[in-house]
């Protein structure tokens, strides 16, 4: 099953986040996401995995949570 391109895993809100947070939201701004080198590319990925492993992790951990 081919993938549709256009559609995206990531809001637009989290990859803005993501930008700011690199100082690339500027190329962003100006030149659009395919102006932005492939190293800090490679960087947003990073990132959003971070923010992803960090948000399974508090969910995990809530739902371990014991009730008190």
């Amino acid at each position: 099953m081919a993938r549709n391109r256009n559609r995206s895993i990531m809001s637009d809100a989290l990859k803005w986040e993501l930008a700011k947070e690199l100082g690339v939201d500027h190329i962003v701004a100006a030149e659009g996401w395919g102006g932005v080198p492939s190293r800090q590319c490679g960087n947003l990925v990073r990132l959003a995995i971070e923010y992803a492993e960090r948000s399974l992790a508090d969910q995990t951990n809530h739902l371990n949570k014991p009730l008190s």
